[in-house]
């Protein structure tokens, strides 16, 4: 099994030394310094891993269920801490399918779970989500695809790249659908927490026995460098495998990741750390929102919840040409192209990052370059 590179991860490779001077598509919030937990951190904590549970900190995965809202729902037991969403979805999947089973997964969407399941052997089903219906999730599709050699359904909700958002009683249609057929049902939360337009959605751990939550502080709370995520699942057979699996790759946690991300998800700080993100998310929503409406030949669905969305372009720009040209001189200036996504008419915007990126200017250059390239 070889794990092939993705479209976006490799434009990421490729770009990473560009150094731009400003950003327009930060897909996380604004990250908090070392200093900030300095109070809260025990100069004679040990660095060797925490000694006292392989499955993560029990008060971060207490936590983790207290954010999610399934406190008295699921049990400690049921959480796994992770290096990140990522490896909690690498876990999963490679534990689950094996060569000839078969996965659904959503396009436009977070591209991991198809990497991984060509590497295995997989076969793949795509239900697309479509522009003009809001990048909204057909579930009756995927009630059409959904079939007795269906193992696992993996979905991101908020949805990761367009920020469209399922709802609970959608959540519910999904689950009828998994169990029908006895498939697992993933869906990855790393978004959950910025809502715009709705309430949170339930974790699909806490209403299907074969349902797998996994998110992360990445996010929401900006502290992508703890590589700290999490599973979610009342399998505890489903638990032990990623627990066996993680022992053969990165095998334990990144203590002062755990330990900062229990910190950072104490009840009381993570509200205001939440609010915070919530608050300049709106604020960059707004102004993103109104820089798209004056921008001649582009549109967008505004996102829904989350921090990034898909613009697009006027018919005649390529986006690849576009954000190549837009990260060089004079305009030295980031973003994704949609063909990261499957979306090649299409780039990725973004509201994070705070003040720190430059949104302002960001988007003034790249409405020079719109122009110019006109």
């Amino acid at each position: 099994m070889k794990v092939k590179i993705h479209t976006l991860f490799q434009y990421l490779l490729e770009t990473t030394d560009a150094a731009p001077e400003a950003i327009v598509g930060f897909s996380l919030s604004g990250s908090p310094k070392l200093g900030d937990y300095l109070e809260d951190l025990d100069p004679n904590q040990s660095l060797d891993w925490n000694n006292r549970d392989f499955r993560g900190l029990p008060e971060l995965r207490d936590h983790v269920l207290e954010q999610a809202g399934l406190t008295g729902i699921c049990a400690r037991g049921d959480v796994l801490v992770t290096a990140g969403a990522a490896e909690a979805n690498y876990l999963a999947i490679m534990q689950l399918l094996q060569p000839g089973d078969e996965i659904v997964i959503e396009t436009p969407g977070w591209p991991q779970a198809e990497v991984l399941a060509k590497a295995i052997g997989a076969k793949i089903t795509r239900v697309t989500r479509h522009e003009t219906d809001g990048w909204h999730l057909p579930i009756d599709q995927i009630a059409d695809v959904v079939t007795d050699q269906t193992k696992l359904i993996f979905l991101t909700n908020p949805n990761n790249p367009t920020g469209d958002l399922l709802n609970a009683d959608e959540i519910s249609q999904l689950v009828k659908i998994a169990d029908r057929v006895g498939a697992w049902l993933l869906i990855d939360e790393v978004y959950a927490g910025l809502e715009w337009d709705g309430p949170r959605a339930p974790s699909v751990a806490g209403i299907y026995h074969k349902g797998i939550t996994t998110g992360s502080v990445s996010k929401a709370l900006g502290l992508q460098g703890l590589r700290t995520g999490w599973m979610i699942c009342p399998d505890a057979e489903m638990i032990m495998d990623a627990v066996i699996l993680r022992e053969n790759s990165s095998e334990i946690m990144n203590i002062m990741g755990e330990v900062i991300a229990e910190i950072a998800l104490r009840p009381a700080r993570y509200a205001t750390s939440m609010d915070k993100a919530r608050k300049e998310g709106r604020a960059n929503l707004s102004e993103m929102n109104a820089w798209v409406d004056a921008q001649d030949g582009l549109s967008w669905v505004s996102p829904r919840a989350g921090l990034i969305g898909l613009a697009r372009l006027p018919d005649e720009i390529d986006s690849d040409a576009f954000a190549r040209r837009l990260l060089a001189d004079p305009y030295r200036t980031f973003l994704l192209p949609g063909s990261a996504y499957d979306q090649p008419n299409h780039i990725r915007l973004g509201v994070g990052g705070g003040a720190a990126v430059n949104l302002q200017d960001g988007l003034a250059r790249l409405s020079q370059a719109l122009r110019d390239w006109a």
